[in-house]
């Protein structure tokens, strides 16, 4: 080889910290031109350290593959289990805020953590037209709550009951460790058979129990029965009768309360709830005032994260009063919306008379409601 070709190779300088060898063009073939042309030649000359370069970078990939896989399913899961939006007092619609997913940690025997359908760690037991839905609502402002979509009536019909808990575990949303699962069913408050079902499952569940002024709850209950009916009734060229008020379902025809009417019926709560203080201890139910729940959500809400052993989250941020509508509605990071028309109904006008008749039956009743729970909610008697 000629001085000159010699020269030719030595200038082709191989890169450091790489094995891989440089070549002028003309040591692998005779071509014209400028001899210190340089190739690469594939090959290496140390084959175990390339083996670990390539070892890392496909390990790089796959480690950003599937971390991008699993932020997408996370995020589909999220969207088709609960449509993102805000919903206000006594609404039922779902309502997401922005959750803080947990870190994915690469290095533990798990890669990242997975959601799973949990049993309820806490249960909205009652009462009806109380407020259940408004509350179910507000607490899934809390990043650590998972909510059931709809009532799931496990506990209150055999039907269900007799289907098992896995079943039940089916209807729950899916949650991350830490996080508190929770479904509301107002008639378990009612049921006798369902405090003792409940303890079943787990003895140290955590129980919300919301409550209203009677004759308000009552009349409120009466409010929504009605629209019912009316919605259910087939159009007819016949005359109907006009169905019959508050009052008239209340009051015998002899004056005397209507005892039997279910509306008021469920309003005289210490007949109930003796029955949950029989299965569970006093400490693991809590009851919310939802007049006050209504009026200024959030120390209600702060009770129950303290009662639930949640960090605070929830504050005013969180609520917007509607001057039209004439109460609170709910927002996050992303959206405000009030309930939708089916909910949120305008009371008839009640005989005030009536009112303060019902309130003086309720007045023994609520102290007697008082006495089992320990507190005193000041509802008028008169």
């Amino acid at each position: 080889m000629s001085p000159t070709k010699t020269e030719n190779r030595r200038s082709c300088v191989r890169p450091p910290h790489f094995d891989i060898l440089w070549l002028p063009r003309a040591a692998m073939r005779s071509v014209e031109g400028d001899p210190s042309d340089c190739i690469l030649v594939v090959g290496v000359s140390r084959p175990k350290m390339a083996a670990c370069i390539l070892a890392v970078m496909l390990l790089s990939i796959f480690f950003t593959l599937h971390l991008i896989y699993d932020s997408a399913l996370h995020t589909f899961q999220a969207t088709n289990e609960s449509p993102v939006g805000v919903i206000a007092v006594d609404a039922s619609v779902d309502i997401v805020p922005d959750r803080n997913s947990p870190p994915l940690l690469l290095l533990s025997n798990r890669p990242y953590p997975k959601p799973a359908q949990r049993l309820p760690q806490a249960i909205i037991i009652g009462v009806r037209k109380c407020g259940t839905r408004a509350l179910l609502e507000m607490l899934y402002l809390h990043p650590m709550i998972q909510k059931a979509a709809g009532e799931v009536h496990f506990f209150d019909r055999d039907e269900n009951y007799n289907r098992g808990l896995d079943w039940y575990r089916m209807k729950m949303p899916h949650s991350y460790d830490g996080q508190i699962t929770i479904e509301k069913s107002p008639s378990y408050f009612v049921t006798p058979e369902v405090p003792e079902r409940i303890r079943a499952m787990n003895a140290s569940v955590r129980l919300l129990l919301i409550v209203r002024e009677p004759v308000t709850r009552a009349i409120s209950d009466y409010t929504q029965l009605r629209a019912h009916a009316a919605s259910s009734t087939p159009a007819s060229i016949l005359p109907t009768p006009s169905p019959k008020t508050f009052e008239q379902l209340s009051l015998h025809s002899n004056g005397t309360i209507n005892e039997a009417y279910k509306p008021l019926a469920i309003s005289v709560y210490h007949n109930y709830v003796h029955r949950w203080l029989e299965v569970f201890s006093r400490e693991q139910i809590l009851v919310v005032n939802g007049d006050s729940l209504i009026e200024d959500p959030v120390p209600q809400l702060q009770r129950i994260e303290k009662f639930l052993g949640l960090e605070p989250h929830i504050g005013n941020h969180n609520f917007y009063f509607n001057e039209t509508k004439g109460f609170y509605c709910l927002r996050n990071e992303t959206s405000d919306r009030c309930l939708r028309e089916t909910k949120g109904r305008r009371h008839p006008r009640v005989d005030p008379n009536i009112v303060a008749k019902l309130r003086k039956y309720y007045g023994e009743h609520n102290q007697k409601f008082y006495e089992l729970i320990g507190e005193d909610l000041g509802w008028p008697e008169e």
